[in-house]
């Protein structure tokens, strides 16, 4: 009988080294976890910032857009002082037009342009949005890397803006709410912002 307790204490050991193996697996998953999830995180936090770029850099061409560097155009015509003209219910739409992206303002309790252009749409014509530089002719790289997956777009809708005393139907300047969405790295990835920009007459401040 005395020859057991080996046997015993072998098969104790063998438990408890069982045990240890198992809880350095469990650790070492944890770990393995944290880590995909902290990089998950970080790769989706960084293709939020592309996107907030691309919407910035789109809120600025569309400021550009309306201060127009081609005083002669059709595009340009519809930003002049006063001007509706070219500002429509759903917004402008089709390439090559030149109120493309230009939107009436809808009163409440109607849904505002921003709300109903669906701006993140594959095509931006559907939803009456101008890609980037179209009207400017800047340039944004996309597609590859950590570059947008898309370029980004905008709308720009017609405010009422007068000052007191003034006479509202005789606007001295222009006054406009600009919508832009920006993509990540992925298309699914997007980021909106919007900013008002009051284009003055000659003269008037």
């Amino acid at each position: 009988m005395p020859f057991l307790r080996p046997n015993r204490a072998m098969g104790a050991a063998l438990v408890t080294v069982l045990f240890v193996l198992v809880a350095v697996l469990i650790v070492a998953a944890s770990a393995v976890t944290a880590a995909l999830n902290a990089e998950k995180s970080a790769r989706n936090e960084r293709d939020r910032h592309i996107a907030l770029q691309a919407a910035e850099a789109a809120l600025t061409d569309a400021e550009r857009d309306i201060e127009s560097s081609d005083p002669g155009s059709a595009r340009a015509a519809m930003f002049a002082p006063g001007s509706a003209f070219g500002f429509v219910d759903g917004c402008g739409r089709g390439a090559g037009d030149p109120g493309q992206g230009l939107c009436s303002r809808v009163e409440p309790p109607g849904v505002p342009p921003w709300l109903s252009a669906r701006l993140g749409d594959g095509d931006p014509g559907l939803s009456g949005a101008v890609p980037y530089g179209t009207f400017t002719g800047a340039r944004m790289a996309t597609g590859a890397g950590t570059l947008p997956a898309l370029p980004p777009r905008y709308i720009i809708e017609l405010m009422p803006f007068a000052r007191a005393g003034e006479d509202a139907s005789q606007p001295s300047v222009n006054f406009y709410r600009i919508t832009a969405v920006g993509f990540g790295s992925r298309s699914t990835t997007r980021v909106v912002l919007q900013s008002v920009y009051r284009k003055s007459t000659a003269g008037v401040r």
